[in-house]
Parts: C-alpha cells; structure tokens; sequence
C-alpha cells in the first residue's frame, strides 16, 4: 500500500475506537515495552550496522531512554487523561467548565538518523499515550533499524497501532502532505521550513524540533572539575547530537587552560580515539566531507587547529577537532556543525556573551559553566533559547518531566512529560450550563442597572 492507503488504515482504526480507555493504552505501550526490552540487542545491532560503528553504550542509553519514558507515561497516564477543571467568571456561574484531553487521530513523526530510537519511539510513546494512532518516518540512513522495528512492530501485534516507512527526501515530502492530526519533525532548519510549507496546505498542526548552533559560556568563576561535563557532551555520538555543545565562549587568556582540560579529559575518557569502541562513526561519507570541509575553510581563514587523532580517508571516524580564533566570517560559524567539530571564541566581557549570542538565531539550547548568579540571572532574563543548562550539558533533554523543544529557528512547540501528552491531544473546552443561570439579566432589552453593575465592577466611566 502506499503512503495515503496506510493512513486511511489507520484513520479508520482510529475511528472505530476515538477514545481508547487507560486500559487500552496502558496495553498498547505495555506490549512496546515488552517488544523493546526483548528485542534491545537486535536494535543495538541494528544501528551499529547503519553507522558502521555505533557505540553500542550510546544505543543502549537510547533503549533505555524509550523504556523510562513508557514507564514515566503509565505513570501518570491516568492523571494526564483527568478532565482539568477550569474556573467559570461569576456573571456565567452557575455554569462549570473545564478540559477535556481528546486524541488527535493519526499523528505523523519524522525522525532523524542520529538517535533513531529515542527520537522515533519517544514521540510515539507520547502519541500512544494520548490514544493516537501513529506514522513514522524514518531516515534512509537507518535501513537496519527500520528492518528491526518493523520485526518487533509484527511480533507485538502493533501494526494496527504504529506504521513505520523510511526513505529519503522525496518520501519525506509525501509523507509530510498527508492530513495528520499533527505532525513532528526533528531535524535540520532547512528540513523544517520544507516540512512545514508542505504540511500548511492541510492546515496540519507541527512541531518542529530543530537544532542550530547552541553555545557553551564559560565564566571566569567556572569550576574546573566540570571541564569533562562539557566535553563528554561534545563527543557522545561524535557531535551528532541537536544539543551538542556547538561552540564555546571563554574569557580572553582562557585558550591553553581549555586546550589542556580537553587533552586530559581526551587522555582519561578517550584513549586511543581513532580505535576507540565508545567512539562512534560519523553516518555517512558525505556527512564525513562536510566537516572536513568546515575545518579547512576556518584554518584557510586563520583559525588555530587542534586535532585528537589521525584521519583515514578509508574510514568514515573523523578526528576530533577543536578551532581556536574562530570568527564569525568562517562557515563553522555559520552553520550548524553536527559533528567532532568544536569553535572557540573568546570574550572580554560578559555583557559581549551575550551581545554574540543574541546576534545570532535563537539556539535550542545555552549552557553555562559558572557560579555567578548575575551572570545566571542575565542568561535567563536577556536571551532566548530552548533551554538553558547550567553546569552541565545534555542532561536536560533526559528529565522526563520537563518539556524538550526549541523557539525561533530552533524550532516550535515541544514534547516530553505532561507537555508531551497534551501536544499530541485536543484538549477541548467543554462548558455545561445548570437549569438555573443568571444569563438572562445579559438578553436585551437592557435595563440600565445592567449597565450599572457593570460598569462599576469593571471601572468603566458612564456619561
């Protein structure tokens, strides 16, 4: 079947069954769990074969992610699910209102090829949640894993629940045409302005998960043990992370403490990095070109390079680079760099932090190493961003009750925890009036003591 005859499947299971029960779902993410925990080392095996090499602890963490979050999601499922009572103004009482969560009907997901389970079966989590049927599309990158889901997918029976499709940009147009109840997007800007241009001639409701280039402030008062907090999140996935530390900003004089925290952390966490099993590939040779590319236009430009490791062109495992004396002239500047690929820039003030940030598009994410409080306060207050962490990098995006999402070029609207949920639902007002009501005093003909006692509650001034 093609895409369309796919979704009209499932619209049409949907409306055999508009509102499932807690029960219900609690079944339906019960039997992805099972699947999950059952089938953890085919999925695992099945990444590492798109990479070339995945380091099987960073797939494992993902496993482990969609787990937690099914068991975070049958947690407060039922509460989630509650009609939430909302307040009725005196002159509607005896009136009550309140929300009531409604499932969507068929939600789109189009999931990228850098964490392709968490990034895939967490949304799905959420829309299942929410009593969703489901569509996902998956990278052409990722043709082992989408072999392996569609395994588990059968075995579970989840095929009247969850339909998964891979393929490239074109399949990833098509898919994005169809009139979902909402769809979700997580990658590139670019990827993002097409989906959604597409997805508008439905009038579909999107989320956009983007990425972009998310800064890494150090501050003068910056603990130093934390050094390996920054770094570690730099080189998990080799850089191929939407939240990774994209550049830094240090204070002027910091270069040689940062450039010796780097060799030590390289030293202690990634020996030997080239041959390093919990070092992953990059996913494809073309991906491998274009860092490649980034590093040679900033050290053509004057930029200072620090290279861990030795390239082989035969191997698609790229070095770690580290460019000091970036400027904002230099492509790694310019675009997100998605990679083993670190930008250094300094500043004289803090207030010049800023200023830099703020010249740029709103990024996902700013971390921030440093004890300063006003420095902390001035981050929150004077620049806008996803998310903003302190004294760490990543860890954020795990904690399954806050809600994950970017603003203005790093995307719109978000997922995880209650967020999650009520992204992926209607919640419709409902509004019951009692046999008696005090609305009639509102029908004409109005007497002038309506107007009275309006106006004097309100300060409204009568000529």
């Amino acid at each position: 079947m093609d895409l369309m005859s796919n979704f009209e499947a499932l619209q049409t299971a949907y409306k055999t069954a508009p509102y499932p029960s807690f029960s219900e779902r609690q079944k339906v993410l019960l039997a992805l769990k099972a699947g999950l925990q059952n089938e953890a080392s085919h999925l695992i095996e099945a990444v590492n074969l798109d990479y070339g090499h995945r380091a099987n602890s960073e797939t494992f963490f993902e496993v482990f992610l969609a787990l937690d979050t099914i068991r975070f999601c049958l947690k407060n499922l039922k509460s989630w699910m509650k009609d939430k009572k909302r307040k009725t103004p005196w002159y509607l009482k005896p009136a009550h209102a309140y929300l009531s969560p409604q499932p969507l009907g068929v939600v789109g997901i189009i999931a990228p090829y850098n964490y392709p389970i968490a990034l895939s079966l967490i949304p799905i989590i959420y829309a299942l949640a929410a009593g969703n049927r489901v569509m996902i599309k998956l990278s052409e990158s990722s043709k082992n894993l989408a072999s392996a889901l569609l395994l588990l997918l059968d075995k579970m029976e989840l095929n009247q629940h969850i339909y998964l499709t891979l393929g490239d940009l074109s399949k990833a147009e098509a898919f994005a045409a169809l009139p979902f109840g909402h769809l979700l997007l997580t990658g590139s800007v670019a990827a993002g302005q097409n989906v959604m241009k597409i997805a508008s001639h439905n009038l579909t409701p999107i989320t956009l998960e983007l990425g972009g280039k998310s800064p890494t402030v150090l501050s003068k008062t910056m603990n130093k043990d934390y050094f390996a907090r920054l770094f570690i999140g730099k080189l998990l996935n080799a850089g191929q992370t939407c939240i990774a530390p994209d550049y830094l900003l240090i204070p002027s004089g910091w270069e040689d403490m940062v450039k010796e925290a780097l060799q030590k952390c390289m030293a202690t966490y990634y020996p030997n990095l080239m041959h390093n099993k919990d070092y992953s590939d990059i996913i494809s040779t073309k991906q491998c070109q274009r860092l490649l590319d980034l590093v040679a236009d900033a050290e053509n430009q004057g930029a200072r390079v620090i290279r861990f490791g030795e390239y082989d062109p035969q191997s698609k495992r790229l070095p770690f680079y580290v460019l000091f004396g970036v400027t904002p002239a230099m492509r790694v500047m310019q675009e997100e760099i998605f990679g083993p690929v670190l930008a250094v820039l300094s500043y004289s003030t803090f207030d010049e932090a800023i200023e830099y940030i703020n010249h740029a598009p709103n990024p996902l994410v700013i971390y921030y190493f440093g004890e300063d409080k006003m420095e902390i306060q001035a981050l929150k207050t004077n620049t806008l961003s996803g998310a903003l962490s302190i004294n760490d990098t990543m860890i954020h995006s795990m904690m399954n009750d806050l809600p994950f999402g970017g603003v203005g070029h790093s995307g719109m609207g978000c997922y995880h925890g209650q967020e999650g949920f009520d992204t992926f639902s209607q919640l419709k007002p409902i509004v019951v009036q009692s046999k008696l009501s005090l609305n009639p005093i509102l029908y004409p003909p109005y007497s002038k003591f309506v107007y009275f006692l309006l106006a004097k509650l309100n300060g409204i001034k009568l000529n």
